[in-house]
């Protein structure tokens, strides 16, 4: 996906003022395990994801669990980072081989003094986020797990065949012999 694609989703820019930022991008790749963002850290960076997929978790004492899915035109982030600058919560892990705009959140904290309209761009993805967040967390508290699975096939069909069942149970709040009964009920 374009860069100015990914940008434009989240609030439209004048040109001048998007150059301002796609000047600031570079594009770097990471191959499928690695990790792009390590828990406990303060992570100085913004990832838009071109190509490719990505997973965040956080680690308990007996497993990983699996919160959130990117793809292709999303955006990899740790709040707690950008909006605090403390550490975050999450590691960030590559699913397979992928393709990443990345930006210094410095230098777009420095945007957002310069540029009402990059200021108003970024305001309007912390918004976004926080939706988003808000909507993964009342489905995970009011929705059965069958609701769960069939809102996030609906929604991204793709992930069945480019993620591994195990982390599509933990991102569900389930085991992977529960997923397996679900799936089979689907067929």
């Amino acid at each position: 996906m374009k860069i100015d694609e990914i940008l434009d989703k989240v609030y439209k820019l004048p040109d001048q003022a998007k150059q301002k930022i796609i000047e600031s991008i570079d594009e770097v790749n990471y191959k499928k395990g690695e990790i792009l963002f390590q828990a406990d850290k303060i992570v100085q960076e913004i990832y838009f994801i071109k190509k490719g997929i990505v997973r965040a978790y956080t680690k308990t004492s007996d497993n990983d669990i699996t919160f959130w899915f990117g793809k292709e035109g999303d955006t990899v982030i740790s709040m707690r980072s950008y909006v605090a600058n403390n550490k975050g919560y999450e590691d960030i892990e590559v699913l397979e081989d992928s393709e990443f705009y990345k930006v210094d959140i410095s230098y777009l904290r420095k945007l957002f003094k310069e540029d009402i309209h990059i200021a108003n761009w970024g305001r309007k993805f912390a918004e976004q986020e926080l939706i988003k967040t808000e909507k993964r967390l009342i489905s995970r508290q009011f929705r059965t797990a069958k609701d769960r699975y069939k809102e996030l096939i609906e929604n991204n069909p793709d992930l069945i065949r480019r993620v591994q069942l195990g982390h599509i149970a933990s991102y569900l709040g389930i085991t992977q012999v529960s997923l397996s009964r679900i799936r089979a009920e689907k067929n």
